[in-house]
């Protein structure tokens, strides 16, 4: 599929937004499939998670996290600000509730990427969510994966991979699974999911269609 989905809401119809979870073991290549995607889909917008772990390499504070103390993640959940929170090999990783429900509101598609835990807790929340496991083609590409990283100690790749063959079992849970064997149509797939999403007359505003014909025709027909 190419081009971009600008037509999404052409017509003048508002469409309601929805949430998108994607869970996989860490080294399936969840952001490299979504940084993929986001170009084509102008209103798909990410959840930025907010984690106890230290930054890697690159990675910039409230761009690809919210890096914060394990006081600080203490007091957003004594405040209730999270949607839902998990421990992944030793951090803590929360979802903030506000921008979910406002871009969501705002008729955006929102996709976040976070693990069985989180997603099990937004399942009991919103069961209207899209989940969508992404698989490695294999535990030795996933070994590989996360070894070229270079971030992780042996140690917490060998409790990483331990983890993914747990993650794998859950993958019944989900609605949709995608192999990441090729980037490129791993990405294609995820793109597919959400433009049928999409198109789910659930997610249409009824009352602005029915706006939009009232009256019907007047019976004049053009050549």
């Amino acid at each position: 599929m190419k081009g971009t989905l600008q037509n999404v809401r052409d017509g003048g119809l508002r469409m309601n937004g929805f949430l998108i979870v994607l869970s996989g073991p860490s080294g399936a290549g969840k952001n490299s499939v979504m940084n993929a995607v986001f170009p084509t889909i102008p209103n798909l917008k990410y959840s930025i998670s907010v984690t106890t772990r230290p930054p890697r390499v690159g990675e910039v504070d409230e761009v690809n996290y919210f890096f914060r103390s394990e006081q600080e993640f203490d007091q957003m959940l004594r405040d209730n600000l999270l949607l839902e929170s998990a421990t992944f090999v030793g951090y803590r990783y929360g979802t903030p509730k506000s921008f979910v429900y406002d871009q969501i509101q705002a008729g955006n598609a929102v996709i976040m990427d976070i693990d069985i835990q989180g997603a099990a807790q937004i399942r009991k929340k919103m069961p209207e969510a899209v989940f969508v496991f992404l698989l490695p083609p294999t535990p030795e590409e996933l070994s590989r994966r996360l070894k070229l990283r270079g971030s992780d100690s042996d140690e917490v790749i060998k409790r990483r991979l331990a983890k993914s063959y747990e993650e794998i079992k859950h993958i019944v849970d989900y609605d949709y699974y995608i192999v990441n064997d090729d980037l490129g149509r791993a990405a294609d797939q995820l793109r597919q999911i959400i433009c049928s999403e999409w198109s789910r007359v659930s997610r249409i505003d009824l009352k602005g269609l029915r706006g939009v014909w009232e009256g019907g025709f007047s019976g004049e027909t053009s050549e």
